[in-house]
């Protein structure tokens, strides 16, 4: 996550047909784990990732960022990705890593988390736990029909100023704005409950996150955080609506970008709840219609 020094204190904080399976396995605090190995849906067979696969994944988290790229390349491989549906785009200061699970339509949704981190800690929280997310939501929707395609983006440089997410709205033309339905950003989860950061994120897509948690059972909060940005903030200026999905908690100060952000000290638990509540939402957007979530001009 980027953010400045004088952040404030937070508080710590459905379904389209085809995902009802998911959203009721996803009101268990505690699922069994062989419960969430599969499921079948009206849309057919999903991979259910289980609590367990996320404590697993932190027990290696690549700490220096001259590994993370490969190591967000190897993740998405393990994970059931093809060569064919990855994608290394460069630009003149930055690479972000694209997977793409193709649609019914043209029409897009990405799926978003940074890769790099700051110089102090490991960068597990910040954002090791969005790359898992994603990786994971990847692995459940694949084979799925969907019907938008769906980008999966892991950004470089975030920490820098947005880099990566910028550079990728940069490409966007105007006349393929419209394509792009919304953008689901998953940054620093493995504290507390999902929430939404209200200052980088569309309102309509702040309102849908909610209705989706509540009906989850699943404690929500919604709040600005001063001083900080995130990668949803180059789509919401691209007009393409956008949010960001963390889970922090009253001792973040004690836990980002600082010598404390270690794989141990995540709660996967967290990290789960983020995916499940990611994971309903997209199954929303989907099935909404691509223009739903945009501002009405008055």
């Amino acid at each position: 996550m980027r953010m400045a020094i004088n952040w404030q204190k937070l508080c710590l904080t459905a379904l389209a047909l085809w995902l009802l399976a998911v959203a009721r396995m996803a009101q268990a605090a505690d699922p069994p784990p062989a419960a969430s190995a599969s499921a079948t849906t009206p849309a057919g067979k999903l991979k259910l990732s289980t609590a367990d696969e996320f404590k697993a994944a932190f027990e290696q988290v690549p700490c220096k960022n001259d590994a993370r790229l490969a190591a967000v390349k190897a993740l998405f491989e393990t994970l059931g990705a093809t060569p064919e549906a990855i994608n290394l785009a460069k630009f003149k200061n930055v690479e972000n890593l694209v997977i793409t699970k193709p649609g019914k339509s043209p029409e897009k949704i990405v799926v978003g988390a940074h890769y790099d981190k700051v110089s102090e800690g490991c960068g597990a929280f910040d954002n090791w736990t969005g790359i898992v997310a994603i990786a994971h939501l990847y692995r459940t929707l694949k084979d799925a029909p969907t019907e938008k395609t769906l980008l999966f983006v892991a950004f470089g440089k975030e920490e820098a100023g947005l880099l990566g997410s910028a550079a990728m709205t940069k490409e966007i033309a105007k006349e393929q704005v419209a394509e792009y339905c919304a953008m689901v950003n998953i940054d620093s989860l493995g504290v507390g409950v999902p929430q939404v950061m209200r200052n980088t994120s569309s309102p309509k897509l702040e309102t849908l996150a909610e209705a989706v948690a509540k009906e989850m059972q699943m404690p929500f909060a919604k709040a600005a955080i001063e001083g900080a940005d995130a990668d949803s903030s180059s789509f919401v200026s691209k007009k393409i609506p956008a949010v960001t999905l963390h889970a922090l908690g009253n001792d973040w100060q004690k836990l980002l970008h600082s010598g404390n952000d270690q794989p141990s000290k995540v709660n996967a638990q967290s990290v789960y709840l983020g995916y499940r509540l990611a994971l309903s939402l997209l199954a929303r957007i989907d099935a909404a219609d691509c223009q739903a979530f945009r501002e009405v001009k008055k």
